[in-house]
This record gives structure tokens, C-alpha cells and sequence, in this order.
């Protein structure tokens, strides 16, 4: 088959799930192969959803409510184009659904998939046209896998047509799903019952399939994302690691002063919180290069926006020096104890270890060293999409 993961579900499938027999799990794995958008993923992704929570019947309808807030959160927290941009324009429909329904009801971007849909059904006339978009050719185009092993060719010239040949494809061949004669966005989906025990049988098996195989095509389409694999669904706040930079910190503050970035006042010691200069949803590590003690009652307007870049990173530069030149001062071996402690969770960039933080470099080189490294880093953010901010005028 010519890829690993499509031969390993297919063989977990057959072989440990024993449904060789009776199921074309050949055809099922090729059910994603040769996308020309992202949302024929989250098309099957939300039917293996409604399957495993004992939907036996739907609708064009809810299937695509489904994939909206599949969505949400990678396209809006995270700025991820699930098609790529061409000439400024949005390509991906599924993505153009969610930027309008974010506009129009105003939901947050980590809103939860209720309030999603409730808004999907509030706002429906706005938005029908971009779910009818999506019912174009892939609900039946994902069946194509099933095809090749049956004698005539299918007939995509219209919607009835594809209908028809859907089921006699199905007298040969079970499928995964058929469809009803009702039309647009009512349009019924019917699961095969046989379809459906395979698929509750391996649900995390299959999921785990469609998110390997949809990371590969949205990092393929976003080239400069970080981290692209954890931007597919809301992540745990436990997983930022903050505690030895804020200790590393305090100790700083314990000898010299440090100034806030956005203020240019004074940060009262173990007062302050440490954020990142460029957004954690974009770079998705707490790395130490990137994080600055800050005003508390500033973060919460800052929030995932890009600082501008002029004059804020000159100030960030210099506090960061200042950090640097005391972790190297053997008159505070406690200074350099406190930044080892950061190794673990702080400290994994090959550039800031080799070069950045290295003994010797004057504010000059380390500045210089510290902007070479984040600009690009900072100019992809933006290029993707994220907003800046202005720091106190927003306060």
C-alpha cells in the first residue's frame, strides 16, 4: 500500500479485529489517500466520532456541524490553514466555515464543541452556504477506495447518479455508509451495522490513524508551524512548565532590577507572571529564550498577539542579558544552580545552548545571537496570521 500507517490499521484491522472476511478493509484504508482538501480527514474523523458514540443514523448536516468544531480550535487558536492560502485567499471550505461562524457569533477560539454547535444552529442561514460547499463531491469521492475492486466505473456526473452507484456498490461490496434521497444538507447518511462494530472495536486505533495522516497533510500545507502535531485539538495547561524559570527569575530580581517589557516600570519581585514573547501557541515549548517576566494585569490582554516587534525586543533583549550575565557571575553560584534546573523543561534548543548562553558573549553578540534565532521564528507567527499588539494602549 505503500504507506505504513494505512498498512498498519489495515493489518490491525484484519488480523487482530477479524473482520478479513466480510469487510473491505483494503478499501477503508484508502478512504484519506489523495485528498485534495483537508476536510475529507475531518469528514471521516467525525464519522468514526458519531459511531462510537452509538449514532447509527445521521445527516449531511451533522456530519459537518461535527467537522466545524473538530476545527475550531486548530484554525482559530492556533492560525493553521487546513488547505493553505493561495493568492491571500483561503482555499480549504471547511476552514471558511469556521472563520465566518467565528466572526459572526464571536465565540472564542477555545470555546467547547457544545457551544460550537450551538452557535452553528443559531447562526445557520449565515453560514448554510459554506456547509453546503462541503457536501460537494466528498462524502461520496471517500468512498472511492471501495470502487476499484468493482467491475463498472463510477458515474460522478451528478448527485443521483453517484447515489445509485453507490448502492449497487454496496450489494457487492459492503461500504461504511450509504445515502439517502432527502436533499442538500439533509441528505441521511446510513452506517452499515457491520461498519459500525469494526469501528467501535478500534476507535483509538482508527483515530490515531486520521490525526497521523492529517498532521502529515496540514504540516505539508503550513511549513513554518512548530509543533503542528499538538495544535490539533485544545491542550492541557499542565503541560506548560514554567516553575524553575520563575525561580530563575526571582532570583534575578533579587539582585539587580528588571524593568517590564511593555511598561518599562519596575516588576515587583514575585509579582509579576513569565509569558512568552512569541506566542506559546505558536512555538508550543517554554523555552527560556523566548520567556520575560511581565506585569500580571497586562497578560491577560496580551494573550496569544505577537508583541511589536520595535521597540519591545530591544527591551526584552536587555532584560534577558541581564538574566544571562548572572548565570555566569561566579559571585552567585546560585544564579547558575537555578538555570541548570531549567535543563529539564527550559533548555532544549541547540542554538541557545551552543551559542546563546555559552560564557563570553558581550550584550552585543548575545542580542545579536538572540535576534538572528527569533525573528524568523517571529515573522513566520505573523506571516500565519497571528495578531499584534501595542502593549499599554490595549492595558
Amino acid at each position: 500500500m505503500g504507506d505504513f500507517a494505512s498498512s498498519k490499521i489495515e493489518y490491525d484491522l484484519k488480523i487482530e479485529g477479524g473482520y478479513y472476511n466480510h469487510l473491505d478493509i483494503e478499501g477503508f484504508s484508502l478512504m484519506m489517500k489523495n485528498p485534495s482538501y483537508c476536510y475529507k480527514f475531518y469528514w471521516l474523523e467525525a464519522i468514526v466520532n458519531l459511531i462510537s458514540e452509538g449514532v447509527s443514523k445521521t445527516t449531511f448536516d451533522e456530519i459537518i456541524n461535527e467537522m466545524i468544531a473538530n476545527a475550531w480550535y486548530s484554525v482559530l487558536e492556533f492560525h493553521i490553514h487546513l488547505s493553505g492560502i493561495v493568492l491571500g485567499d483561503v482555499k480549504d471550505g471547511l476552514e471558511r466555515a469556521v472563520l465566518k461562524l467565528s466572526k459572526i457569533s464571536e465565540l472564542p477560539a477555545n470555546a467547547s464543541k457544545i457551544e460550537i454547535k450551538n452557535k452553528i444552529k443559531e447562526f445557520n442561514s449565515e453560514v448554510i452556504n459554506e456547509k453546503k460547499q462541503l457536501t460537494n463531491m466528498v462524502p461520496y469521492k471517500a468512498l472511492s477506495g471501495f470502487f476499484a475492486k468493482y467491475g463498472e466505473r463510477e458515474d460522478s456526473g451528478s448527485v443521483h447518479r453517484m447515489i445509485a452507484y453507490i448502492e449497487r456498490v454496496n450489494k457487492e461490496i459492503i461500504l461504511p455508509y450509504t445515502l439517502g434521497e432527502s436533499p442538500n444538507l439533509k441528505k441521511e447518511v446510513y452506517f452499515n451495522p457491520s461498519w459500525i462494530k469494526m469501528i467501535q472495536d478500534n476507535t483509538v486505533s482508527i483515530l490515531g490513524w486520521i490525526q497521523f495522516e492529517k498532521v502529515k497533510w496540514l504540516q505539508n500545507n503550513n511549513p513554518e508551524v512548530p509543533g503542528l502535531v499538538y495544535k490539533l485539538a485544545p491542550m492541557d495547561e499542565k503541560m506548560r512548565k514554567l516553575n524553575a524559570v520563575h525561580k530563575l527569575w526571582d532570583a534575578v530580581m533579587e539582585l539587580t532590577q528588571i524593568t517590564d517589557v511593555f511598561t518599562e516600570e519596575l516588576i515587583a519581585s514575585k509579582k509579576y507572571d513569565v509569558d512568552h514573547f512569541i506566542p506559546w501557541s505558536f512555538v508550543m515549548n517554554d523555552e527560556l529564550w523566548n520567556l520575560m517576566p511581565m506585569d500580571s494585569s497586562l497578560n491577560s490582554s496580551k494573550s496569544n498577539k505577537l508583541p511589536e516587534w520595535d521597540p519591545f525586543f530591544k527591551r526584552f533583549s536587555k532584560n534577558q542579558y541581564k538574566l544571562y550575565c548572572l548565570i555566569h557571575d561566579e559571585d552567585y553560584p546560585v544564579m547558575h544552580k537555578r538555570f541548570e534546573a531549567c535543563y529539564k523543561d527550559n533548555l532544549h534548543s541547540i542554538w541557545a545552548n551552543q551559542d546563546l548562553y555559552r560564557p563570553g558573549n558581550t550584550a552585543e553578540e548575545f542580542g545579536n545571537i538572540l535576534e538572528k534565532n527569533m525573528r524568523p521564528v517571529y515573522d513566520s507567527a505573523r506571516r500565519q496570521g497571528y495578531e499584534l499588539w501595542t502593549g499599554v494602549k490595549n492595558k
